[in-house]
């Protein structure tokens, strides 16, 4: 039996497959960028097909490496969620642009729910909040606006990324993971339940259009054999944020994961019962296997390494990225200087889209380094607004681990455990996302008994932060970061 397992890891500006062992060992990895379209002010846009391309020729590369299509056990898939896609189910050929889950087309759609009273009953079904992000809203627009989509009729396909790439490699099996499911603004994830009546009309969607909800570890078909040579089992998929939570090995009630890449999404498992929040945190399915469900508790940061990113091109603070850490280093303290990084507004648990940045505490004294170092420090400061957010929800964090670009900076890794008072995380090998795909694809191809045996298999060693932060320290920044956030909030 092949033990080789490739995973398509479809991101926000690139595709990415990669060749792992049956250990999770990783043998190689093809990426391939494709482009962002802004056709306006708040849109973003993909083209659909310029990824399926992308995709063949960067799984393709990874079956030749691997020897053939013969030596591979299965394909797993994740992806970019809420970006969704329009296609022909004759043809499997796209009919419109894919509407990004960046684009905010739809907030004012929102808002009139909103103000219609909405919102707590979506809540209740969906898991999720009102806001543009989620797939649903994105849909309604499209079919009221594009009229491309109204001559398809009964051959209109709508559906996220992996369920457009599923039906692009099968030929035609219509299908979506129950993670991916979940952030729609259109499943109801409580118990067995799928698409809901209720919410689908709201948002003005036939639900004949809507793929299959199926298990993440389910076998969802086999590849047409023309596009590599062989037919090849399609046997894990699960959105990106869940899948990284899935390859940190993060699986029982309260283990945590936070993932430091544009935004900063951090989700805590709370396990077979649905979580409820009351302090605007997102209730969404982690995995569902042989058809048992298990759920996390989401928060979303919108700013995290692209504030590093705005430093080195916006202000040219930074020469380069890593500079930060040295920067952060070469100072005691921050001086006195918080950064309230609202660039884009403010996430979870405060989600204030009008909220804008702000610097405080600056003075003569003040220099490069620690801007620099008031940047990195609100990662930690944002991380602990959200695990007071969950353990007031009952979902309290066990443990951190992270991964993503800016996970790499081990003052910053630090920072977050001396700021969170937990031991932080770090694996060695820092691509949870694919490697949760990977585990999700052995267990849909039996290599694995259950996904809990794949991961405390797969998952690798992993370094280790240790809280070295006395309490008073710990609490007079938090102070000055209060002070700093109340001040953008009143």
């Amino acid at each position: 039996m092949p033990e080789k397992i490739i995973v398509i890891d479809e991101g926000t500006t690139s595709t990415r497959a990669m060749l792992f062992d049956a250990s999770g060992t990783p043998l190689g990895s093809a990426q391939r960028e494709f482009r962002q379209h802004y056709p306006g002010p708040g849109l973003v846009e993909h083209d659909a097909e310029e990824i399926w391309q992308a995709t063949l020729a960067c799984t393709r590369t990874m079956i030749d490496k691997a020897g053939g299509a013969a030596n591979i056990a299965a394909i797993g898939i994740t992806n970019q969620r809420e970006t969704i896609v329009f296609w022909d189910r004759t043809t499997g050929r796209p009919l419109a642009p894919a509407i990004v889950w960046q684009d905010r087309r739809t907030a004012a759609d929102c808002a009139k729910l909103k103000e219609a009273g909405h919102e707590p009953a979506v809540q209740a079904k969906s898991g999720l909040l009102l806001d543009p992000y989620f797939s649903g809203s994105k849909i309604g627009w499209a079919l009221r606006n594009w009229p491309q989509l109204a001559p398809a009729g009964d051959r209109l396909a709508v559906g996220t990324i992996e369920s457009y790439l599923v039906y692009r490699l099968t030929g035609g099996a219509h299908v979506t993971d129950a993670t991916n499911a979940s952030r729609t603004l259109l499943m109801a994830i409580d118990g067995d339940g799928g698409w809901d009546g209720g919410l689908c009309d709201l948002f003005g969607i036939p639900m004949r259009l809507l793929p299959e909800i199926v298990d993440c570890t389910a076998t969802v078909g086999t590849t047409d054999p023309e596009l590599f040579g062989g037919a090849i089992p399609i046997a894990g998929m699960a959105g990106d944020q869940q899948a990284a939570t899935i390859g940190q090995a993060c699986l029982e009630p309260g283990q945590t994961k936070a993932t430091f890449g544009t935004g900063a999404f951090i989700l805590s498992a709370s396990g077979t019962e649905r979580p409820h929040s009351a302090n605007r945190l997102l209730a969404t399915i982690l995995v569902q296997e042989n058809g048992r469900r298990s759920y996390a508790l989401e928060g979303s940061v919108f700013v995290a390494g692209s504030l590093i990113k705005w430093l080195r091109d916006g202000l040219g603070l930074l020469a380069n990225a890593g500079e930060s850490e040295a920067l952060a280093r070469s100072v005691p303290d921050n001086g006195g200087v918080y950064l309230v990084p609202a660039l884009a507004g403010l996430g979870a648990p405060h989600w204030r889209p009008d909220a804008l940045a702000a610097i405080s505490g600056l003075s003569f004294a003040s220099g490069k380094a620690h801007v620099a170092r008031a940047a990195l420090e609100a990662q930690a400061y944002q991380a602990h607004d959200l695990k007071a957010a969950f353990a007031a929800d009952g979902v309290d964090w066990a443990d951190l681990r992270i991964d993503g670009g800016m996970a790499a900076n081990d003052w910053m890794a630090q920072d977050l455990a001396d700021m969170l008072a937990l031991i932080v995380e770090r694996p060695e090998f820092v691509e949870s996302t694919a490697l949760g795909a990977a585990m999700l694809a052995a267990c849909g191809a039996g290599l694995y008994p259950d996904l809990a045996t794949a991961a405390g298999t797969m998952r690798g060693r992993a370094t280790r932060f240790i809280p070295a932060l006395n309490d008073a320290q710990r609490k007079t920044r938090l102070a000055g970061w209060q002070s700093a956030l109340a001040k953008i909030l009143t």
